[in-house]
């Protein structure tokens, strides 16, 4: 079930929940949803169409409110929506990813380094085979 994609806004609030440990939908729409002018019930929505795609999970805590937890960590979550994007959008072809890549002015030495490694490491890839 985990191949089930996400939309920009989906992996947006998967991101923010995420980043903290069990959140109550009524903690999520205060601050995630309410700075983006969503209502509760849009968050809610969302954490269940998340939860039902297996990216959340959800336990009843104290007092029986619900809190959710990611299920999935974050970089996975966005190597999935990368890959659906290469997938759907550029179908399949990653030269124009490279391409956009490529005229960014603001790539770290950083990211610059973990490309480098990423482009090597397919390039021995290629040689086993």
């Amino acid at each position: 079930m985990r191949n089930k994609t996400v939309g920009d806004q989906e992996l947006a609030l998967l991101q923010h929940i995420a980043e903290q440990e069990a959140v109550s939908v009524g903690e999520v729409a205060a601050t995630f949803g309410e700075p983006r002018g969503l209502a509760r019930s849009t968050v809610l929505t969302m954490m269940e169409r998340l939860r039902a795609k297996s990216y959340l999970k959800r336990k009843q805590g104290d007092g029986g409110v619900y809190r959710y937890s990611a299920t999935a960590r974050q970089d996975d979550v966005v190597r999935n929506a990368v890959g659906s994007f290469v997938e759907k959008t550029l179908q399949g072809s990653v030269s124009p990813f490279v391409a956009w890549m490529s005229e960014r002015k603001d790539v770290s030495a950083d990211e610059l380094a973990e490309l480098e490694a990423l482009v090597a490491n397919l390039q021995s890839k290629r040689k086993e085979r």
